[in-house]
């Protein structure tokens, strides 16, 4: 992927203006560059500059997206000016990777500094579980930029950084092992996924909790995972992509269909309209018969994805015999539909900084209202309970990025059996 050159643009300043740039980093320093100033009153530069920029970058990454974040507003942030930044980092690219990769290492010490084979699995378990919680509730507003942003990231950042995280899940692996001695491998790897991602999935939202009742919530959550039973998983491999029922034949439809996909996949400025023209077979311009624009498309992605959840929704309902079972069919229907097309949920959570801010209030609504159908039908505090409904969502993301969203009905049973532990049906 070629890095952002709007933004490395922004380092021709300092050719175009070195006298400015030189002033920029005498500000940054504390002084006013005329030398008349005593020594003392020179203000330093902090030694934790970097990690403040990364950290900035990371909050507004998570929260905005990576495209719609300028250079400028993340010094800003830190109380820098823009070419001060680029003296740490060469690009905006750069930021995302430092970001990306230092949240996952900080994570994976955390969790290997709370470690301690020495200890029962029980304890060992506890004693991981409140270090990665206690992490992420300080890190929230940061802590999802890898589960989004990660389409941006060329593949062998990603790569790289994918092995991070493998790390963290055998931390957890290790101990789960010991005290599930019988659990096959796959069973032991689902449930340390289910567990980090339980406690992730606060970064998707901001329903505010306190922190001394969301972390026994998250503990909670953690250990209904860890007690579950799993249904057997499936004994062949997983098959190459099947293709089910007909294929519509509406123009619009498909163009909506490979859009979400593309959108998902590359992200919504990574796509462009030809591409998605081409992939239904007609060319760019005839695309614009059926949308005005490629904001058009991502709204009507948002608000088609919204409509099938909430059909998904009222179908549960409908069919459900008391309210646990009621969850349990929204549960098995929510994970459908990801396993259907993974790409959906990217766009659902993502993209919403792409939207005109007119669209973005109307749909944060209708989202919010899904959430509350599920969230109703729990019983116990109303706010736990949608903290219970987005860790659910959770598992079928990331234990689905897991199982590579093997639509099979074993691996949607398992998925399920995840999602209706931390929702305690």
């Amino acid at each position: 992927m070629v890095a952002d050159r709007s933004e490395v643009g922004i380092a021709g300043d300092r050719l175009r203006g070195a006298r400015n740039d030189t002033a920029a980093a005498r500000s940054d320093a504390g002084g006013s560059g005329t030398g008349a100033e005593p020594a003392q009153s020179v203000r330093r530069r902090p030694k934790d500059r970097k990690v403040q920029i990364i950290r900035a970058a990371a909050r507004a990454f998570s929260e905005r997206g990576y495209y719609p974040v300028g250079v400028d507003e993340i010094a800003a942030e830190v109380g820098i000016s823009g070419p001060a930044l680029y003296r740490h980092f060469a690009n905006k690219y750069a930021l995302l990777v430092a970001a990306a990769e230092e949240g996952a290492l900080h994570l994976l010490k955390v969790a290997q500094a709370a470690d301690n084979p020495k200890l029962e699995p029980e304890a060992r378990l506890d004693a991981l579980i409140k270090a990665i919680s206690e992490h992420t509730i300080d890190i929230r507003r940061e802590a999802g930029l890898y589960r989004w942003e990660r389409r941006y990231l060329e593949a062998d950042d990603r790569a790289r950084i994918r092995k991070v995280y493998d790390a963290l899940n055998a931390t957890l692996a290790e101990p789960i092992a010991q005290l599930r001695p019988t659990a096959p491998p796959a069973d032991v790897a689902m449930l340390a996924a289910g567990v980090l991602s339980a406690i992730a999935g606060i970064s998707s939202h901001r329903t505010a909790l306190a922190t001394a009742r969301l972390l026994p919530l998250l503990r909670e959550m953690s250990w209904s995972i860890l007690r579950a039973e799993l249904p057997p998983a499936p004994t062949e491999p997983q098959p190459g992509p099947v293709t089910r029922g007909l294929p519509v034949t509406s123009k619009r439809e498909q163009l909506l269909t490979e859009a979400i996909r593309i959108f998902g996949r590359k992200g919504y400025h990574e796509a462009s309209i030809e591409e998605i023209g081409a992939a239904v077979g007609i060319n760019a311009s005839s695309v614009y018969r059926y949308f005005t624009s490629k904001a058009d498309l991502l709204a009507a992605a948002f608000f088609r994805t919204g409509d099938r959840v909430a059909i998904a929704i009222t179908e549960a309902l409908a069919e459900a015999t008391s309210r646990p079972d009621a969850v349990r069919r929204i549960a098995y229907r929510q994970a459908r539909l990801t396993f259907a097309m993974p790409e959906i949920m990217p766009v659902y959570y993502a993209e919403f900084s792409n939207l005109p801010q007119a669209e973005q209030h109307k749909l944060r609504a209708i989202q919010r209202q899904n959430v509350l159908e599920w969230a109703n039908l729990l019983d116990g505090d109303p706010v736990e309970a949608r903290f219970r409904v987005h860790a659910a969502i959770a598992q079928v993301i990331d234990v689905g990025r897991l199982t590579k969203f093997d639509p099979r009905p074993e691996q949607l049973a398992r998925v399920c059996a995840l999602m209706e532990a931390v929702l305690c049906v």
